[in-house]
């Protein structure tokens, strides 16, 4: 486990120590949500109060409100290592950003081009390219995942492919089974044949280093709100591709990037918020990482040299409480972890956790944790494909439980003796 300060992390997040006699919840919905830090809150009244104005007006309120939202395009390319901030894209979410974009891809294909999708992925990389489909006259093929491995086979990729195939929608890691995809050799199988590839990044990035450039996909998205920011979406797509797509956006809106596809007001004092989270991953790199991970990224310099190395030190203080929530979730009787358990594979999964409990709803178990103050989500969690490829819709789906880096081992350790009671374990 690495030597993280974890007293010193928590105490940045206002919602961890409430103060007075209230005691804090245990947060393990983190792969719904995660909690904020208070130099992110800050930024975000700090927008409010002192540049809360609309872009493109001849006063100071006005000006101040562009710088902030020009800085939060250069954060997000920094998070992602894009070659300009012009390839970031901010929105109201993930999934608003894929139906918004869909629109325009859509267009580039003919009938009966095909497409591919899988069965491990959130919605909001499934149901947009299936409208699309719908409503270009487009071919849709699955992708399927092993069901004792939890991986894709790429052969079966492969066996999709033809020369027919214009886009490839997977994701970075699951949202439910916790798998961390192999991008780079998915994204060689489909160029190879000459198809898009558009990654859903959104479960992986609290958890690790995003580098589009050394991905080479063409399209990944992911939500500041899932790795301690505001509650927003940012697409990354090569500026190339975005220039060439058709926007569908108003007609007074800037046809320049991001502005095309930036459509309306949008959320400033998020946007503020954006920044101030890359901010606090780079604080982190830059005070409490070990000169070891820095040294991991020396072909890049400041921020992005910094986050990288505490997105790194961050994952292997999870990895261990990962290692403990599924040894002590494997150890209990009648209950199934749905995701790759091997004590020595954890660097193959992130820390988010699905599980069943023979002759136990779901519900019943997060019910039963909630008034203990332990927040787990369960039912699908819009992870529709995945949780009909393992025949668990009927029977309530799962119960997820995810970490994040202001998690203890105490935490851990509690929510699975919870669960042992409530089992009878």
């Amino acid at each position: 486990m690495s030597g993280l300060n974890i007293d010193h992390i928590r105490a940045q997040f206002p919602a961890l120590s409430p103060g007075g006699d209230a005691t804090a919840p245990v947060f393990l919905d983190n792969p719904g949500g995660t909690q904020v830090p208070q130099t992110v809150i800050d930024a975000m009244v700090n927008c409010l109060v002192h540049a809360n104005a609309n872009l493109g007006g001849a006063f100071d309120t006005s000006e101040r409100s562009e710088a902030i939202v020009a800085q939060a395009h250069v954060a997000m390319a920094d998070f992602m290592n894009a070659s300009s901030p012009r390839e970031i894209i901010i929105g109201q979410n993930m999934t608003t950003l894929t139906l918004h974009i869909s629109r325009s891809i859509g267009r580039l294909f003919s009938e009966g081009d095909e497409i591919i999708v899988t069965t491990m992925d959130h919605d909001a990389n499934v149901s947009p390219w299936l409208l699309m489909a719908r409503d270009h006259g487009l071919v849709v093929k699955f992708l399927p995942f092993n069901r004792e491995t939890y991986e894709f086979d790429l052969t079966e990729l492969d066996a999709l492919l033809t020369n027919r195939t214009k886009l490839v929608a997977f994701n970075h890691a699951s949202n439910m089974t916790g798998t961390i995809n192999d991008v780079k050799s998915v994204v060689e199988h489909a160029h190879a044949i000459g198809a898009l590839v558009y990654v859903d990044s959104v479960q992986f990035a609290p958890h690790g280093v995003i580098d589009v450039q050394d991905l080479g996909c063409d399209f990944l998205v992911c939500s500041p709100y899932k790795f301690f920011g505001p509650h927003m979406g940012v697409l990354w797509g090569r500026e190339s591709l975005l220039l060439e797509l058709d926007p569908y956006k108003v007609r007074p809106a800037s046809d320049d990037l991001p502005d095309r596809f930036e459509t309306g007001t949008l959320s400033h004092e998020g946007m503020a918020g954006i920044t101030a989270t890359i901010d606090y991953f780079a604080t982190i790199g830059r005070n409490q990482a070990d000169e070891l991970y820095r040294s991991r990224y020396t072909h890049f310099n400041g921020r992005r040299q910094n986050l990288c190395a505490a997105l790194d030190y961050l994952t292997d203080y999870e990895i261990p409480l990962t290692r403990s929530l599924i040894g002590g979730l494997s150890a209990l009787p009648g209950v199934k972890v749905h995701g790759i358990t091997n004590p020595n594979a954890m660097n193959s999964r992130v820390p988010t956790v699905s599980f069943t409990a023979e002759g136990h709803h779901p519900r019943d178990i997060a019910v039963a944790l909630g008034k203990k103050g332990i927040q787990v989500w369960d039912g699908h969690n819009y992870a529709v494909e995945p949780v009909n490829h393992l025949g668990l819709m009927e029977s309530g789906g799962v119960v997820r439980v995810g970490l994040a880096h202001y998690n203890t081992i105490e935490e851990v350790n509690l929510a699975v003796e919870a669960i042992a009671q409530h089992l009878g374990a």
